[in-house]
């Protein structure tokens, strides 16, 4: 018989589902301590789990039989998927089964962020303190509200703000200004323009561009008195820069649900009188904890009888049936590709690639991995190699694969990300056994190891611009590890500059300013 086995605790919804399958043994190890687990796993099918419990090495070592792993949430910091993927064990999670409760918690702290409702609670009922005047708050009415990220949660945060009385302005790269003036919410490609709002709250994936989005220079360009909300992940406003700026009044309030290290128990944000901090209870409803339990019952099912695998985050590959040359011209296209959407962050209209004819054989997979590259750059680790054609479709990304020659490298490939504003493309190919190389970027012939802290520059081709740039890095201690230049046959250029250094807003603002800099840009791979 097939077993089940439910790691952590789920509502009781989830079991009764699971108990109607008679040819399913449900184990149930929810008050099991941790190292006891490890011995009930041997001989799961598929496990349930929730945070509590680290997804590692020791817990796939011993699921020998797993043939899934289904996160009853959405975050999955505690699951090992490269992990999972090597052993062939697919991963799931729930991923909007707790849209309202966020969306509902994040109301909650912007309202209290107006009006300090916890701190004149606690006054009255600890303290027994009987003070009206020392409470004055702030109206939500007639005020801006700046939102980072409209996706299922930003964007209903932004409907229930506007029948609050106030302007709200969203910022997303990757959607469509339509979907935020749809709703009568107010769009800008600039993040500049929502550090001016009077309450800001944020709604993106943790990923390698959005950590510490919120620091100390977005933070000097706020208003004084701004207030502040982030239920969504810790560390996208970086917390020595928010205490700072709390303590000093630059930020009036503060409402936070996550943190980067939980539990917080003894985090200095917590001695803070105008911050309210709440234990990561966005999804601490009875409604969406029965609907995580039931969706998790659900996909735990259609994982066991191979139906299938909603909310998939990982592609179990074997990779000892793909050749180790088409190996490098996976992860190469995958790279190319995730570096066009860090220097063209338009929403994607269109991928496009091209292989040589001697690579066709490996074309779908390859268009897979090049849509896991771009599409990274957005979603980070809740894109993956099984629902990468899928999310593409949900965003209307139309995706190409064509087969063609080239007279001077007979296996090179091609990557184009269309956008509405720009094609960007990138070629490259695999010397010798392992040597990844970028050769071409725009029609720009180059040569570069797709690897590091890069600098994109576009310029005119005019004597002294590499003295200018060379200037800027000099004078912030940024070491160039390699510079390379190709010229265009209209007095322009492309340079790809490597650098030691994390390359910040204000250096690439300095360089973009430099007279025959067309545009200057930044990525890491």
């Amino acid at each position: 018989m097939n077993k089940i086995i439910v790691c952590d605790a789920i509502n009781e919804a989830g079991f009764e589902i699971l108990a109607k399958e008679k040819d399913i043994e449900v184990v149930d190890a929810t008050n099991v301590p941790k190292d006891e687990l490890l011995n009930l796993l041997v001989d799961a099918d598929v496990a349930i789990t929730r945070s509590p419990t680290e997804i590692s090495e020791p817990f796939l070592n011993a699921g020998k039989k797993l043939k899934a792993v289904v996160r009853a949430g959405v975050g999955v910091d505690n699951v090992d998927i490269d992990g999972c993927s090597k052993r062939g064990i697919i991963l799931m999670n729930v991923p909007t089964a707790n849209t309202i409760a966020a969306v509902e918690m994040t109301m909650c702290h912007l309202l209290n962020a107006a009006r300090k409702y916890v701190n004149s609670c606690n006054d009255l009922k600890i303290n027994r303190i009987w003070k009206r005047e020392k409470w004055y708050g702030t109206e939500l009415y007639g005020k801006t509200l700046g939102i980072i990220g409209f996706g299922n949660i930003g964007s209903r945060v932004g409907v229930r703000s506007l029948a609050f009385g106030m302007k709200v302005i969203a910022y997303d790269p990757y959607i469509e200004p339509s979907k935020a003036k749809d709703l009568g919410v107010g769009y800008t490609s600039n993040l500049d323009d929502i550090l001016k709002c009077d309450f800001i709250t944020i709604h993106t994936p943790k990923t390698a561009e959005t950590t510490n989005m919120i620091d100390e220079a977005e933070i000097a360009k706020m208003k004084d008195g701004v207030r502040i909300v982030n239920c969504a992940r810790g560390g996208l406003i970086n917390e020595d820069a928010l205490l700072k700026n709390l303590k000093n009044g630059k930020i009036a309030y503060a409402g936070i649900d996550v943190f980067v290290k939980e539990p917080a128990t003894d985090h200095p944000l917590l001695d803070i009188e105008n911050l309210t901090a709440t234990q990561h209870l966005g999804a601490n409803t009875v409604e969406s904890q029965k609907n995580i339990a039931v969706q998790a019952a659900d996909q735990a099912i259609s994982a066991l009888r191979g139906i299938c695998y909603p909310n998939a985050l990982n592609l179990p590959i074997k990779t000892e049936d793909i050749p180790n040359e088409i190996k490098l011209y996976l992860d190469l296209i995958s790279k190319m590709s995730y570096l066009a959407t860090q220097i063209n962050k338009n929403p994607i209209k269109n991928i496009k690639i091209e292989v040589s004819s001697n690579l066709k054989k490996y074309l779908d997979p390859m268009l897979t991995f090049a849509l896991v590259g771009a599409l990274k750059t957005q979603l980070g680790d809740s894109i993956n190699y099984v629902n990468a054609k899928f999310v593409a479709d949900e965003r209307g990304i139309k995706t190409e694969a064509v087969v063609t020659s080239s007279l001077n490298l007979k296996s090179l490939v091609t990557v184009k990300v269309i956008t509405d504003e720009e094609v960007t493309t990138f070629s490259g190919v695999v010397f010798g056994e392992n040597e990844e190389r970028i050769v071409n970027i725009n029609g720009f012939k180059t040569d570069f190891k797709p690897k590091g802290k890069m600098i994109f520059l576009k310029n005119k081709d005019i004597p002294g611009f590499i003295r200018d740039i060379s200037a800027i890095l000099a004078k912030e201690n940024i070491n160039i590890a390699d510079f390379r230049l190709g010229r265009g046959e209209e007095k322009d250029a492309l340079a790809v500059v490597l650098v030691d250094e994390d390359i910040n807003s204000e250096i690439l603002k300095e360089l973009n300013s430099v007279e025959a800099c067309i545009w200057a840009r930044y990525a890491n791979v």
